[in-house]
């Protein structure tokens, strides 16, 4: 991973932590110890799915922009697929309570989203090469 990667990631995952962490505070004060289990669940799933799709687009885009984009893809169907098959398998469990583990996720996505976004604003990358030699316009003004 780049140095842009890293601070991306950073930038994205603080906000989803702290919205998780409130969640789990206050889901543990109304719900007891299945909504915070259910809270720290939900921080994982959104943490783990996100840092997946960062790290394998950060890879990816080392390759070309075709590559990067069929990493963005393949990781979101990848995803999408393993959280159906978790959720209808996992649909039966009382160890946790599943309102809170749906918030927690949703409001975590949020935090992570706006987080990442915001970290993409203010990173400073070039999106064409200022020095590069357009061939056919030697000079030309």
């Amino acid at each position: 991973m780049q140095a842009n990667d890293v601070r991306v990631l950073k930038n994205a995952a603080i906000p989803a932590l702290v919205v998780g962490l409130v969640v789990a505070l206050v889901s543990t004060f109304t719900v007891g110890a299945a909504g915070a289990l259910a809270a720290l669940i939900g921080v994982v799933v959104v943490a783990g799915f996100f840092i997946i799709s960062l790290v394998a687009v950060a890879y990816a885009s080392r390759v070309s922009p075709q590559m990067m984009m069929i990493a963005a893809l393949g990781t979101y169907l990848v995803k999408i697929i393993a959280l159906a098959l978790a959720l209808s398998s996992l649909s039966d469990v009382t160890a946790w309570h599943p309102m809170t583990f749906t918030w927690t996720v949703i409001l975590c996505t949020v935090a992570w989203t706006v987080g990442e976004a915001r970290a993409f604003m203010k990173l400073r990358m070039l999106y064409v090469e200022p020095d590069v030699k357009v061939p056919g316009h030697a000079g030309e003004k």
